[in-house]
């Protein structure tokens, strides 16, 4: 199944949340927004076609599928807003990757029902710790994160894009 509706938002603004497939034209195209928000603001500047999808084949999402992982979008009425997933790299322990909310969303709760639905998705497959990097110039990002309870740990990756590593134990599955 490509596209499966999950639970509702966790935000006072209603947003929805469906599961897909990040092949399907549907989650190429999110995390294609994903990585022209995400490379334009490394480079400073509004980034080529060829610039993202070289970004895309060096970065791909394919593992955000199946038991290695899963990818979120996020929809305000029938706009795609935001999209987010966890991916397995061992038992127990997953990664945030590839959360990105609109510009016309932030500040509405879209980022904080976004990753609150990764936890919870997270720890129904038995995922126990969830751990993200994120880049300096994301600090948008980088305090949503500490307001939702990720805390520095030790450098799990060796990224020049891991400004800063974060985790967080997910309580229980929910």
């Amino acid at each position: 199944m490509q596209h499966e509706a999950v639970g509702p938002s966790h935000a006072t603004t209603a947003f929805d949340m469906m599961l897909v497939d990040p092949t399907s034209s549907l989650g190429r195209a999110v995390i294609r927004r994903f990585f022209v928000e995400i490379v334009g603001r490394y480079w400073g500047r509004e980034v080529s076609d060829a610039e993202v999808e070289q970004a895309m084949l060096d970065e791909p999402s394919d593992d955000l599928r199946g038991d290695t992982g899963f990818l979120v979008i996020v929809r305000d009425g029938e706009r795609i807003v935001g999209c987010g997933g966890a991916k397995v790299v061992e038992p127990g322990i997953a990664e945030l990757t590839r959360v990105f909310v609109d510009d016309s969303v932030r500040g509405l709760g879209a980022g904080k029902a976004l990753v609150r639905e990764i936890e919870t998705l997270s720890a129904r497959r038995g995922v126990h710790t969830l751990r993200l990097t994120v880049r300096d110039d994301l600090a948008e990002a980088h305090r949503l994160y500490r307001r939702l309870g990720y805390t520095p740990v030790r450098p799990f990756s060796t990224s020049p894009y891991a400004d800063n590593q974060l985790a967080k134990v997910l309580l229980e599955a929910r």
